[in-house]
């Protein structure tokens, strides 16, 4: 197999207008492969540490030369010669380099950058495309998208309790006519909002920022532009939220609005009216419903919903398989959010997604809402065939590249 010949690092910007980190890496027969690194806002306290300048003189603190020198000076000298095709001896080899259980010493942003570039130079060194080359799986699964359409919480200032409202095409078969269906219904959504006098502008993943009255009025949106576009709720078109629930927690209490009202909630009265919403809306999925410390609450949540409804674990497991093999035991989730820069290589996310396949959970692998052209994660869904891909609206060139690439494997696949 080829080796590794060289490594650079290079500050680049993100969808939000902050920095990020790119790496590049050569192989010694010619080969370059490139890999951009997300940027998370609403963040668990439990994930790796993305490592930040903090010099207010260089873009208010967020700068990324510490990490990039980080690559350039620390992990290079290590990992020049290493040879291609070995993602788990690599991965550990930055893992022990860094010699910290959150990746804070060289950082999860310079980790995980050079550990993508290592899996796509290893799969261009074998002539596949990062899909085919990313475990030991035949890669045939073209994910069910799930597209935020109106965002709320950390993502825009709609004023929204809820973070994401999403579209899922779970009764159309084709990938390709489950774009077309996100679209349309998109489309049909920013008529129907600008009809009533409401912003069409997007927040950061795409999706309408409307100043709506109560998370409720924004569900008979969505309701009213999947008729509209000319789907059927729930057996065509169903609904996904993503609460964040961990934003509007504080001192023991969920605040938010609850049909227009100001409402100081318990773990178990938000599990009561996450009831009342699944019974009313084709609801199918809701991430983060509960603090991510609230671990009763996820329980709770689980014991009255779980036999009914996807619940995924975005914050309480940070794609962290200690935090996944609590969950389990305790039964306090059914399904993992996978986020390769919340746990740092892409080994540990691969190991992520074994341990909840094991279980019999289901994984959705996630963007951030600082994102990038990279389509890293479109090709991972398809590679371990997760089924599931969280990657934002139809609109933004950073979520619309992920469902470009997925589109050409889906052509590839099919050949």
């Amino acid at each position: 197999m080829p080796n590794i010949l060289a490594v650079y690092a290079r500050e680049l910007i993100d969808s939000r207008g902050n920095p990020t980190i790119e790496v590049e890496m050569h192989s010694d027969t010619g080969l370059i492969s490139l890999a951009i690194v997300p940027s998370g806002a609403s963040t668990g306290e439990h994930e790796a540490i993305e490592l930040r300048d903090n010099d207010p003189r260089r873009y208010s603190g967020r700068g990324v030369l510490k990490a990039c020198n980080n690559v350039v000076e620390t992990i290079a000298p290590k990992i020049i010669g290493f040879e291609l095709d070995k993602q788990e001896q690599f991965d550990q080899l930055l893992i022990d380099l860094d010699g910290t259980p959150n990746k804070a010493n060289l950082g999860a942003n310079a980790i995980l950058g050079c550990s993508m570039a290592y899996a796509r130079l290893s799969a261009q060194s074998k002539g596949l495309w990062l899909y085919e080359n990313l475990d030991h799986l035949t890669p045939n699964t073209l994910p069910t998208p799930m597209m935020n359409v109106i965002n709320g919480g950390q993502h825009a200032d709609s004023g929204l309790d809820i973070q994401e409202f999403m579209i899922m095409p779970t009764g159309i078969e084709l990938f390709s006519e489950k774009i077309r269906a996100g679209a349309e219904i998109f489309h049909t959504l920013k008529k129907l909002l600008a009809k009533n006098g409401y912003t069409v502008s997007v927040g950061d993943e795409g999706g309408f920022a409307p100043q709506l009255s109560s998370n409720e009025e924004a569900l008979d949106f969505l309701m009213q532009a999947i008729t509209e576009a000319g789907y059927k709720p729930k057996s065509q078109i169903n609904i996904a939220l993503d609460a964040a629930a961990s934003e509007f927690y504080k001192d023991g209490f969920y605040n938010l609005k609850i049909n227009g009202q100001d409402v100081k909630a318990t773990g178990e009265q938000m599990v009561d009216y996450y009831a009342e919403l699944v019974q009313k809306y084709p609801i199918i999925s809701i991430e983060d419903g509960h603090d991510e410390n609230d671990w009763d609450g996820w329980k709770h949540m689980v014991a009255k919903l779980g036999d009914k409804i996807q619940i995924v674990g975005d914050d309480l497991l940070v794609t962290n398989t200690k935090k996944i093999e609590q969950a389990i035991q305790t039964k306090a989730s059914n399904s993992v959010l996978i986020k390769l820069n919340q746990i740092g290589t892409v080994t540990e996310t691969i190991q992520a997604i074994k341990m909840a396949d094991k279980a019999d959970w289901t994984s959705v692998v996630s963007h951030r809402s600082g994102e990038t052209e990279d389509t890293f994660i479109a090709e991972l869904s398809v590679g371990l065939n997760t089924g599931q891909i969280k990657t934002g609206s139809m609109s933004r060139t950073d979520r619309i590249a992920k469902y470009n690439q997925l589109l050409r494997i889906e052509e590839r696949l099919a050949s």
